[in-house]
C-alpha cells in the first residue's frame, strides 16, 4: 500500500459505515471471522491436550502473532526463515522455533544475535555438519540453543529419512555443550491439502506413527525428546487426536483460502473455520457483455493454486479471473448485468501464505467499520 492510498484509508478508522469507501484494491481481514478462528483452533487444541505453535508464514504479522498468543498460543510461533523470525522479533514475539535448517557463516551470525534477544530460540536440523556449525557458532554463546531432529515424513523437501539417521544425528546434538536436544519435527505438508477428510487421515497416519517410533527410539536410549512438533491445517483434529504431537504448526487455519475451503477440515463435514482474508477490488470498466474489469490482478494474488473465489459484489455464479499485472476479470454468468463503476467485489485469496507476501499491510474490519491497519512485517523475508 502506497503513502498516499494509506493515508486515505487510514482516515476511515472508526468511521462507520467507512469500509465502503477504501482505496482499492486492499487486503482486507475480517475480525469477526478472524477471531472466531483462533478461538476454535485453541478448543481443538485443548480438547486433545496439545499446544499451538502457529506458523508465522501464513501471516508474516506482529499484531496477528499476538493476537494469536492472546487467544491461548503459549507455546510460540513458527518461521519458515529466519528473516520471518528477525521481523517478529522485532516486535517483541520472543518464543520462535525455525522449521528449515540455518546455515552458512551469514546465517549463523545473525541466528546467534537472535538468539541473544529472545527468551527461547529452537532450529532442526537434518544433517552432521549442521550440528558441527552450530556447535561452533553457538560455542560462546553463554546459553545452549535448543536442537530439533527434523524428519522426512514424506515431503522429501528436509529431513532425515529412517530412524537409525535420527537417533544418530540426536545424538550428535546431546554431545554437543553448546547445544540441547530438544525434541523432533515432522511435517507432512504433501497431505494437507487431500480433500477427503478420510482419505487425509489415511495418508497422515504414518506420518505420526514414524515420529512416534523415533520419539520411542530416542526415549530408549535416554535422549530428551520433551517436543514433537509438525501438522498443519488440514490435518490439525487428525494429529491433535493422535497422541504423538505435543504441539501443532497450524497456520492457515487463522485466515482460511479457497485451496483450504476445498478440503473437508473435519470427520462429518461441517466448516470449523470462516473465510477472514479477501482482496476488495473495485470495477474499473465495463464495456463488454459478459465481464468487467477491476483493478486487482497478478500482483494481488497467488497465482499458484485456484482462482480466487467471488465472495460478494458479483451475481452468484461469476468468476475470477486475472488480466494482467495490474488487472482482474470478473466473469458473469450468462444474462447478468455488468456491475456499475466502482462497485466492490470481495474475492476469498487463493492461498493465504504467498498472497500476503505481496502486501504491506492488513486492513482489519469489524463489520463496515474499518478498525485497525496491521503492518506485515515479514513480507519479503525470502532470507
Amino acid at each position: 500500500m502506497n503513502p498516499e492510498s494509506r493515508a486515505w484509508n487510514e482516515k476511515l478508522i472508526g468511521v462507520e459505515g467507512g469500509i465502503a469507501r477504501l482505496d482499492t484494491p486492499a487486503l482486507v481481514l475480517d475480525l469477526d471471522a478472524f477471531e472466531y478462528n483462533l478461538r476454535a483452533m485453541v478448543a481443538i487444541a485443548r480438547a486433545h491436550g496439545v499446544a499451538l505453535r502457529p506458523h508465522a508464514k501464513t501471516h508474516k504479522s506482529v499484531a496477528v502473532a499476538k493476537a494469536q498468543l492472546e487467544a491461548g498460543a503459549i507455546v510460540g510461533f513458527c518461521c519458515a526463515k529466519l528473516g520471518e523470525a528477525e521481523a517478529l522479533a522485532r516486535g517483541g514475539i520472543d518464543r520462535i522455533l525455525l522449521t528449515s535448517p540455518v546455515f552458512f557463516a551469514s546465517k549463523l551470525e545473525r541466528l546467534v544475535a537472535l538468539h541473544a534477544r529472545l527468551r527461547e530460540l529452537s532450529v532442526v536440523v537434518d544433517d552432521p555438519v549442521q550440528v558441527e556449525a552450530l556447535a561452533a557458532a553457538f560455542s560462546a554463546a553463554g546459553r545452549r540453543l535448543r536442537v530439533l531432529v527434523d524428519v522426512d515424513v514424506g515431503s522429501h523437501r528436509f529431513g532425515v529419512p529412517t530412524v537409525a539417521d535420527a537417533l544418530a544425528l540426536a545424538r550428535r546434538i546431546a554431545a554437543e555443550p553448546a547445544l540441547e536436544l530438544a525434541g523432533i519435527q515432522g511435517y507432512a505438508g504433501t497431505v494437507q491439502h487431500i480433500p477427503d477428510y478420510r482419505e487425509r487421515a489415511a495418508a497422515a497416519a504414518p506420518a505420526a506413527a514414524r515420529l512416534a517410533e523415533i520419539r520411542d527410539a530416542l526415549r530408549a536410549e535416554h535422549l530428551p525428546c520433551p517436543i514433537v512438533t509438525g501438522a498443519g491445517t488440514g490435518t490439525h483434529e487428525i494429529d491433535a487426536k493422535s497422541g504423538v504431537f505435543t504441539d501443532l504448526q497450524v497456520g492457515s487455519y487463522a485466515f482460511m483460502d479457497v485451496e483450504y475451503l476445498d478440503c473437508a477440515l473435519t470427520d462429518d463435514g461441517t466448516a470449523r473455520f470462516r473465510p477472514a482474508l479477501e482482496v476488495w477490488t473495485r470495477v474499473v470498466s465495463r464495456h463488454h457483455p459478459g465481464f468487467v474489469t477491476t483493478d486487482a490482478g497478478i500482483k494481488c494474488f497467488a497465482t499458484d493454486g485456484p482462482p480466487p473465489r467471488v465472495a460478494a459484489g458479483a451475481p452468484e455464479g461469476a468468476r475470477y479471473r486475472m488480466f494482467g499485472d495490474q488487472f482482474g476479470r470478473l466473469e458473469l454468468p450468462p444474462g447478468a448485468p455488468n456491475p456499475p463503476l466502482g462497485a466492490i467485489v470481495r474475492c476469498i485469496v487463493p492461498h493465504c501464505d504467498p498472497t500476503i507476501n505481496l502486501w504491506d499491510h492488513l486492513l482489519c474490519r469489524r463489520g463496515e467499520t474499518l478498525e485497525a491497519i496491521w503492518a506485515i512485517e515479514g513480507r519479503g523475508a525470502v532470507a
